[in-house]
């Protein structure tokens, strides 16, 4: 199948197909006579495989090692579990940041008077050195 049949198939963008086949996430695809790229089910079922870890915010390096765990049928369930869990330790330090980014943002909110007058402590802290 051509490239936007395989990209409809796997449920992302030809132009996300090229940039994970540029990033060696999708292997060596062969191509017609012409030059056009061949996909076949292989393909398209790793192209899944990615779009699915990327729905989950696993990082292109996470979906490398992934993908080659999911390839190698030798592999240790150990192997991906510790993936797994980094990805989550990372989630739980990004969500612990945002939530202090809320709170520091709805503090300045509860201070903004919010009316016509120019003073404004939103705008005081950003303009802060």
């Amino acid at each position: 199948m051509n490239i936007g049949d395989a990209a409809a198939c796997s449920g992302i963008s030809p132009k996300m197909l090229r940039h994970y086949e540029s990033l060696g996430l999708l292997g060596r695809v062969s191509r017609s006579e012409s030059g056009y790229r061949q996909y076949g089910v292989r393909e398209v079922h790793t192209l899944r495989f990615i779009r699915r870890a990327r729905d989950l915010g696993f990082s292109i390096a996470e979906i490398a090692e992934l993908l080659e765990l999911w390839q190698n049928r030798r592999r240790s369930s150990a192997a991906v579990k510790r993936i797994a869990q980094g990805h989550v330790a990372d989630l739980e330090r990004r969500l612990a940041e945002m939530q202090a980014m809320k709170r520091s943002l709805q503090t300045l909110i509860n201070c903004c008077h919010g009316d016509d007058r120019p003073n404004c402590p939103i705008i005081d802290q950003l303009a802060m050195p």
